[in-house]
């Protein structure tokens, strides 16, 4: 399993726009299939801080959704108004947070 968590930060005047668009885009991935959650919220509006964690059920599922062509043109409006600090990580042992 991956998970992915992390921001992506915008202009603060982008927020609104971005925010909207960015539903579609989660809605469309949450029925892809390894998606297991798939998450965009605003953390801060103030300094443009979205949060964003996603967990897949492997690789080849997040691969597929990065080069999923319905992507393409919602990466070519933001991809260069935005920056990311998002990371990945490789979980091998999931449990409840009780145990």
């Amino acid at each position: 399993m991956m998970i992915l968590m992390g921001y992506a930060h915008l202009h603060p005047s982008d927020v609104n726009e971005f925010t909207a668009e960015v539903q579609a885009v989660v809605s469309s991935t949450r029925a892809e299939k390894g998606c297991l959650f798939y998450a965009f919220t605003l953390e801060d509006a103030r300094t443009g801080r979205m949060l964003t964690v996603q967990r897949w059920q492997d690789q080849e599922s997040l691969t597929t959704h990065v080069e999923r062509h319905e992507l393409a043109p919602f990466l070519k409006k933001w991809g260069n108004r935005m920056t990311m600090d998002i990371l990945k990580y490789d979980v091998s042992n999931e449990r409840s947070f009780m145990e």
